[in-house]
């Protein structure tokens, strides 16, 4: 069962594609807070296992009092930790050590899953 880390401090942010804006919060744990820190940011990401989009963060996120390992839901935005990836989920992975989920989705998530290629995505807080 996967760990919900929310709390009533959540950080609304924007992720951009072109001309389309998705909304989202990031939680409040060391590894959200961590990437907040680091906005906006733009990065390129790919698709991996055709289950998530990856992009590479400039420094490696915070893992401090998260758990060992999650299991994120499509709509979540989570890390990776060995490679110090940013992740936006759009189907079931399962269970992995050193994934923490620090954020989900508001709607849909078309303009991500429907990315073929890389793609950019600049990533802002929206207050």
């Amino acid at each position: 069962m996967p760990t919900d880390q929310r709390a009533t401090s959540e950080a609304p942010i924007r992720v951009i594609i072109g001309d389309t804006v998705l909304t989202g919060r990031l939680w409040n744990n060391a590894t959200a807070r961590d990437l907040i820190a680091q906005l906006p940011l733009t990065l390129t990401f790919r698709d991996f296992n055709g289950v998530e989009k990856i992009g590479q963060l400039p420094r490696k996120l915070s893992m401090d009092g998260v758990p060992a390992g999650d299991d994120p839901f499509p709509h979540d935005i989570g890390y990776y930790n060995p490679s110090g990836n940013l992740v936006f989920y759009y189907d079931d992975v399962g269970y992995f050590p050193s994934i923490v989920r620090i954020g989900q989705f508001d709607g849909s998530m078309d303009a991500i899953v429907s990315q073929t290629g890389n793609f950019t995505a600049r990533i802002e807080l929206t207050q």
